[in-house]
């Protein structure tokens, strides 16, 4: 009888740490570095042709987008930004788009859309930009190495990603922002490539978008890795009719992380609720191996292998309902 009260103590002292946090930290915005300036880039409209002169001209636009923002960010003394665009703008790299401003949005396909049978778009979390846009293509790259041909790709930046550690990676709010452009991304993908089969591979903050773009996704799969949380209870709640995995890594800490929603008055509502790998949340568990919070997507990892399987339609090794 003495050990009852301990799991409500805990909980609550999960949930006094958690307010405590999102109310003491400062604004994520508010410590970070004046916007690195960028030109607006060149009106491109919805991606209505994957023929490969199509996307070729979409691509070489692009390129020039992203020259002309490392121009701007040489200009302005950013040499970790302007570097980082120097690469980006290499021949043979292929942007659906981009956009320079407010920290950058861009689509990279790796592959080749025009053809792809299987398509993945990968939906990154926290702390990435266009300055640590290296670890996206890094994972991009692995996982279209892994997949083989007839595949593509995606890496979809299209949202300010929050810090880390900020209150905003606590709350659905730039998540609730970015989720009509990553479902009107899968809409245009769809309508140009409408055999293939789809999936959302989405990382720790990334599956808050995801699910905020669940309902009516045209996307074949929905896989939610080192995920908070979706802010949703369980799968039902999403309205979808994606086939929903859920993963996490052995060695991850975002398992520490409190799976509550409290609302913190004249703030916001933070946190993320049920945990996706539990089983009342109702996905599809995958192995996702003994891996940390940024190693899902490393060569020859248990969770790549298993994230391309369900790309490719298989089933993942080890999976469990």
């Amino acid at each position: 009888m003495a050990d009852r009260p301990r799991r409500p103590r805990l909980r609550r002292t999960l949930l006094a740490a958690l307010v405590t946090f999102a109310v003491a930290v400062p604004v994520s915005g508010a410590a970070r570095p004046d916007a690195v300036p960028a030109p607006a880039p060149t009106a491109l409209g919805p991606l209505r042709d994957a023929s490969p002169a199509a996307l070729e001209e979409r691509y070489a636009v692009s390129r020039r987008d992203i020259r002309a923002a490392g121009r701007a960010a040489d200009a302005h003394g950013d040499r970790t930004r302007a570097a980082s665009l120097r690469a980006m703008a290499a021949p043979g790299r292929q942007f659906l788009s981009f956009d320079g401003r407010d920290g950058g949005r861009s689509v990279e396909v790796v592959g080749e859309l025009s053809s792809a049978r299987r398509i993945a778009v990968l939906v990154p979390g926290a702390g990435v930009g266009l300055d640590a846009y290296g670890r996206l293509r890094r994972d991009a790259t692995a996982l279209r190495e892994e997949l083989g041909g007839g595949t593509a790709v995606l890496a979809w930046l299209g949202y300010r990603s929050p810090a880390t550690v900020s209150p905003a990676a606590l709350t659905t709010g730039r998540a609730d922002e970015a989720a009509p452009g990553l479902r009107a991304l899968v809409d245009e993908v769809r309508a140009v490539r409408p055999a293939a089969r789809i999936s959302l591979l989405c990382h720790s903050y990334g599956s808050v978008i995801c699910a905020r773009s669940a309902s009516g996704t045209a996307a074949d799969a929905l896989v939610l890795y080192g995920s908070p949380g979706v802010g949703a209870e369980g799968v039902a709640a999403l309205r979808t009719g994606a086939r929903v995995w859920a993963g996490r890594g052995g060695d991850d800490w975002i398992a520490r992380v409190p799976h509550v929603r409290v609302r913190v008055p004249f703030v916001a509502t933070v946190g993320f609720g049920t945990d996706p790998v539990a089983t009342r949340f109702g996905a599809e568990v995958f192995d996702a191996g003994d891996g940390g919070h940024s190693d899902y997507l490393l060569p020859g990892s248990r969770s790549l292998t298993n994230l391309a399987r369900i790309v490719a339609g298989a089933e993942p090794l080890g999976a469990s309902r």
